[in-house]
């Protein structure tokens, strides 16, 4: 018979009975941290990255891309701790509310907006020194902002060479421009791309992009930086640096595509960890089981450690496939199935874990990067960081 939720937390965190070695049976005295899981943001692997970054891209200034929560290190901590670096000349985000937030942030630097609004919306970014990414014929909303505000109006434009997602399309590019540019209310202060990341193709939206760019520029359109290279084309696309280089992934050093690893073309550090604390130690006897629908059975007598981190924290459902956990300098297997905040990992026959030991689910060391788990997990690295839920606790470490 399937054993159900109750049940399983019934017995699967109850407190160890007294005398039952090596379990500790009183709650663990923890000075620094509770039983909840945290993330760990390395200041100075953030600040390695960038470097590596600059070099790649021959010193050419550099909009690091913030969104959906800093890549999980927290939208305003990633902010704060790029906004120093000479090398960083703004921020991008896709939605208005990060935007407004890293104003409320105290962070000064130029703020690009890639994701919609409306009217009243973009009246809101301007007046908070927030730069809005255009690419429909906005111009009316742009002159009555400008008149109303006293004036012109920063903007980016964004081209669609053939992604196919937001973007003016290439071919009615030139007429939205020229609109734009010919306006007081407005000024362009830069015009950008997105690669598909298909190798092939990626040449030909380069080819578009640069035609359409060289066009405006002899007729004396003002384009602002031209930035097309995200963290993917640091890699594949020396030629599309252009103006500026506009890297996610690459600025938290993970690399975007597992072939990049290797490549030699940057050496990225991971600033990003997810950490836990072991919340219960107990032994299973051979043939008994763990996790819902009995998924993990004992071959034998072993010893088992629960985690209070699950799927709802960002920890994926599918690293018991082959994920492993760090406790101490030793590496144990995800196993049974990741439950909402729970995780269970096979300690082996013996065990020294206790209640209370720290649990470290990836971080910066080689076998436990966010590359190494995504890869066990059969899931994508942005996965990994992306969903980590933004009410962890973050911590700065140097």
């Amino acid at each position: 018979m399937k054993s159900s939720r109750r049940s399983f937390l019934k017995t699967g965190l109850a407190l160890p009975a007294l005398g039952a070695a090596p379990v500790v049976a009183q709650t663990a005295a923890v000075k620094d941290s509770s039983f909840d899981p945290w993330v760990e943001v390395h200041s100075g692997n953030l600040r390695h990255n960038v470097e590596e970054i600059g070099r790649r891209v021959a010193a050419r200034p550099i909009l690091a891309v913030i969104k959906n929560n800093g890549y999980g290190m927290g939208v305003a901590n990633a902010a704060r701790l790029l906004e120093p670096m000479p090398a960083i000349a703004g921020f991008a985000v896709v939605k208005l509310r990060e935007a407004a937030a890293l104003r409320d942030a105290g962070v000064r630097k130029p703020i690009l907006l890639m994701g919609p609004f409306d009217e009243r919306n973009l009246e809101e970014a301007i007046r908070r020194n927030i730069t809005p990414m255009v690419y429909t014929p906005i111009g009316p909303a742009l002159d009555r902002l400008s008149v109303k505000l006293q004036k012109a109006i920063p903007i980016h434009v964004c081209v669609d060479t053939g992604i196919g997602r937001v973007g003016v399309p290439h071919r009615e590019a030139a007429a939205l421009i020229r609109d734009l540019a010919g306006r007081k209310s407005t000024r362009i202060a830069g015009t950008m791309m997105t690669f598909t990341e298909d190798p092939e193709f990626d040449q030909e939206q380069i080819k578009r992009f640069a035609s359409l760019c060289d066009g405006l520029e002899k007729e004396g359109v003002g384009l602002g930086r031209k930035h097309a290279a995200s963290s993917f084309g640091l890699f594949q696309h020396p030629n599309a640096f252009l103006d500026m280089a506009r890297p996610g992934m690459a600025v938290y050093g993970i690399y975007p595509e597992k072939e990049f690893r290797g490549a030699g073309v940057m050496d990225l550090r991971p600033a990003l960890s997810l950490k836990a604390r072991v919340i219960y130690v107990k032994k299973l006897r051979r043939g008994e089981s763990a996790g819902y629908n009995r998924v993990y059975v004992a071959k034998d007598d072993v010893w088992v450690a629960t985690l209070p981190v699950g799927h709802a924290d960002g920890w994926p459902r599918q690293a018991a496939r082959q994920a492993r956990v760090r406790i101490g300098e030793k590496l144990y297997p995800v196993i049974a199935s990741v439950s909402a905040s729970h995780t269970i990992v096979e300690l082996g026959a013996e065990t020294s874990v206790r209640i209370g030991d720290v649990v470290t689910l990836f971080d910066w060391q080689e076998g436990s990067r966010p590359e190494d788990v995504a890869a066990a997990c059969g899931s994508s690295v942005y996965d990994l960081t992306m969903h980590l839920n933004a009410l962890l606790p973050r911590r700065i470490v140097h």
